[in-house]
């Protein structure tokens, strides 16, 4: 059975970027093997068919024109996505409501002036 610790660990890899959001869900799914499955999420976090969707973040700086986060999380983390989000953008509210709508496609497309990012947030 897998601890909060070790959950705790690949889900700061997936943050760090060091292993995708993929990699990140099969190591949790193998953790969670040999316990009951978590109950599936709610149909406001599944697309149609029941397909999962994808939480997507993007953070560019405005100077330069790179992208300095590129996020790509599973609906299924996306408690993880709004806290680490909340770094970036500062009304998570929205995105929260967003999300329990239902809502698709870009939901936040914000330009930081004064930190000199622009932000993107879609869910597909």
């Amino acid at each position: 059975m897998a601890t909060t610790e070790e959950r705790m660990k690949i889900l700061k890899m997936i943050e760090e970027g060091k292993i995708s959001a993929e990699e990140g869900a099969k190591l949790l799914a193998a953790l969670a093997e040999g316990r009951k499955p978590p109950p599936s999420p709610p149909p406001a976090f599944t697309g149609p068919g029941g397909e999962a969707r994808w939480f997507r973040m993007r953070v560019t700086d405005l100077a330069t024109g790179r992208t300095k986060v590129n996020m790509n999380i599973p609906m299924g983390l996306v408690n993880v996505a709004i806290k680490t989000g909340a770094r970036f953008v500062p009304d998570m509210e929205a995105i929260a409501e967003a999300l329990k709508s239902g809502a698709m496609g870009k939901i936040i497309d914000v330009t930081d002036d004064e930190d000199g990012e622009h932000v993107e947030i879609f869910v597909e």
